[in-house]
């Protein structure tokens, strides 16, 4: 808009006495303008000087540009990249569109919703989402301290969307063929700290096994931790083995709490998450840890708005980007 025609229209909104549904629409369509540079300018921003992803040097050169990113060139492998580079994020178009989808994944709107008002293609909407939500899922705790609360919740194992079944198919909803947890339902082990720290592991089909806890748990607790679960012996083997202090309550006999012996955060967080992914129609069992850690993202609070969300998805990409054959 040129500036003149700019200055006629807002001196134009100025005089006019705006009702209260005429000012929060205005502000609801201010709050929604993206400049095309501001995603450019917050990639540059997460991103500083990077070193090389093929050969991880630290000497690089700027080398131009290309789409809007700065790209730079490695002193020892002599080849280019841009802050992108080797990340999921890489070669993806619209960027002038990801500020506003990053408001719709704050906002936990379906694929279609997201689609339609961000203006893009609903296959372009789920490419976006699988894309975006595991590099905010990569920022999280890498050490539980002090009491850690942990239990595992079971979600009936999903193929949605695959065109190879391997079992006959079901109505959406079904139920299992057998009563209990088997090997048709994913386990989703969740541990969580007084401090609400969370992490969140997808062990497979089943029941979690001491073995299973063993990998994914020992690394992220603190030696001194007090480790507290239900009485499902693979808790009480997992901490034998580990050295780890351990309590249990025993829910199966009613008793939910002895003081601050209780599981009443990590089972809040379970009734928070299966409640929030109720909405998206089910998932794919494939796709459980993309929902658990966004899920985990909305829950702590920290990102509240798309610019911060870009800036922590972009620089968890590259700290875990693999170097690229």
């Amino acid at each position: 808009m040129q500036g003149l025609i700019f200055e006629e229209v807002f001196a134009a909104l100025t005089s006019m006495q705006l009702a209260t549904e005429d000012v929060s629409r205005l502000r609801a369509w201010i709050a929604s303008l993206v400049h095309p540079g501001e995603c450019l300018d917050l990639i540059a921003q997460a991103t500083g000087t990077p070193c090389c992803p093929h050969c991880r040097c630290a000497r690089t050169h700027r080398c131009g540009a290309a789409s809007g990113l700065q790209r730079w060139r490695c002193l020892a492998c002599r080849r280019s990249f841009n802050a992108l580079t080797g990340t999921p994020l890489a070669r993806l178009r619209k960027r002038a569109a990801w500020l506003p989808y990053l408001q719709c994944v704050l906002d936990s709107r379906t694929v279609r919703a997201a689609a339609e008002l961000v203006g893009v293609h609903r296959t372009t909407s789920f490419r976006w989402r699988h894309r975006f939500v595991p590099g905010a899922a990569l920022q999280r705790s890498e050490r539980l301290e002090d009491m850690v609360e942990v239990d595992e919740t079971y979600m009936l194992e999903s193929q949605k969307g695959s065109r190879h079944l391997d079992r006959p198919p079901r109505r959406r909803g079904g139920v299992a063929s057998r009563r209990g947890i088997s090997r048709e339902h994913e386990c989703l082990v969740v541990a969580r700290d007084r401090g609400r720290q969370t992490l969140d592991f997808h062990t497979g089909r089943g029941p979690v096994s001491a073995a299973q806890l063993g990998a994914c748990l020992r690394s992220v607790l603190a030696p001194d931790v007090l480790l507290i679960s239900d009485s499902a012996k693979a808790y009480q083997a997992f901490a034998a083995g580990a050295g780890i202090t351990h309590e249990t309550a025993n829910l199966r006999a009613g008793i939910r709490a002895r003081g601050a012996i209780h599981l009443n955060n990590v089972n809040g967080w379970h009734a928070r998450y299966k409640t929030w992914v109720r909405h998206f129609n089910g998932i794919a069992s494939r796709y459980l840890l993309h929902y658990s850690g966004w899920q985990r993202v909305i829950d702590d609070g920290l990102l509240r708005t798309p610019a911060q969300l870009l800036v922590t998805i972009v620089k968890c990409a590259i700290r875990h980007r693999q170097t690229p054959n």
